[in-house]
């Protein structure tokens, strides 16, 4: 049977299918509008240059998903490229070493305000841009300078190239896409993301269901830690540096991603596929714009606000039509 327009504004699968939908029209401007736009390398660079900011967007896709925000992960990615740039440049670690710290670090960051925000019952909003202030003020702790990374194994992960069909991708897009593939069995496929969405849809509810809402919270809060730390590792590969500086505002181009690609801001709705829908769209603004080559870097954050704004209307109609139609879309978990 056919269906009307008000029963598909309350399909699950409205907002994703925008999203898709607009990025394959964009793509296809693009490739109509400049010259050499059409290929796969230009689809494997927004990629190479949005795999730290992909990792960063699933952490946050969990916890929207949870029903909280995390503004500190930005934070968290610079101070983690300023101890991994400290740790071997200064103290010689070996880099596996490093690595493993700086997640360890990133989820301890994390976990730490998950449980501030569920025992002692504070905002998300207030303990995350601590928590942002901590992580950045930390940066400049160590140094007020930028650290070059000159370490051999950073080096070559920053310069290696995977071939792909006559293209290439770099090794640190190969790290997000399984971190992703994680992400959406970890959503869709386990008790902890059935636990993520139930929490995000109603927490009292959760409660009364026998859910271990503070247990999910705490992993939730731990998990975008890890991938800020993640995300961190990555982008020192990216830069070779680390740098208090780093990644200013990039929590907000991660919130960006995550609205974009379908997630409700209120919890219990979304998928962790279209997140990497949404991070696609941001770079692929960036790189219509570096294509053009007349217009300033600003009209990136102008496009990205007004698509912000249509997408806080899609969710809201999506919300509208799924209440005219008896259904609700807060604690969808398919995948």
């Amino acid at each position: 049977m056919m269906k009307t327009p008000r029963s598909l504004l309350a399909s699950p699968y409205f907002t994703s299918l925008v999203t898709v939908a607009l990025l394959v029209i964009m793509f296809g401007l693009g490739s109509v509008a400049y010259t050499g736009f059409f290929s796969l390398q230009v689809v494997l660079n927004l990629l190479i240059d949005n795999a730290f900011l992909l990792v960063i967007a699933i952490g946050m896709t969990f916890v929207i998903l949870s029903g909280g925000i995390d503004l500190s992960v930005g934070s968290v990615l610079a101070l983690t490229t300023m101890i991994s740039a400290y740790l071997l440049q200064s103290w010689h670690w070996p880099p596996l070493l490093v690595i493993g710290c700086v997640l360890l670090v990133g989820s301890g960051f994390g976990a730490a305000m998950g449980a501030l925000i569920h025992f002692f019952k504070l905002q998300a909003f207030i303990v995350t841009l601590a928590g942002m202030f901590l992580a950045r003020g930390l940066c400049y702790l160590i140094s007020i300078n930028s650290i070059a990374i000159d370490q051999p194994m950073y080096v070559a992960l920053s310069q290696g190239r995977i071939g792909i069909f006559g293209a290439f991708v770099s090794p640190s897009v190969l790290i997000a896409v399984l971190m992703l593939a994680l992400a959406i069995y970890l959503a869709h496929y386990t008790r902890f993301g059935r636990a993520v969405y139930a929490v995000g849809g109603n927490e009292q509810s959760a409660l009364l269901m026998g859910l271990p809402v503070g247990r999910t919270k705490v992993m939730v809060y731990a998990f975008s830690g890890f991938c800020a730390a993640l995300a961190g590792v990555l982008f020192s590969f990216y830069m070779l540096s680390g740098y208090g500086l780093h990644a200013q505002g990039t929590e907000l181009d991660a919130i960006a991603a995550v609205v974009i690609g379908g997630t409700l801001l209120t919890g219990g709705y979304g998928y962790v596929a279209g997140t990497l829908t949404g991070v696609l769209i941001l770079g692929l603004i960036q790189t219509l714009i570096a294509f053009d080559g007349t217009l300033s870097s600003w009209w990136t954050k102008i496009v990205i606000g007004v698509l912000l704004f249509v997408f806080c209307m899609a969710q809201r109609l999506l919300s509208l039509g799924a209440l005219r139609s008896g259904s609700a879309p807060a604690t969808t978990a398919a995948g």
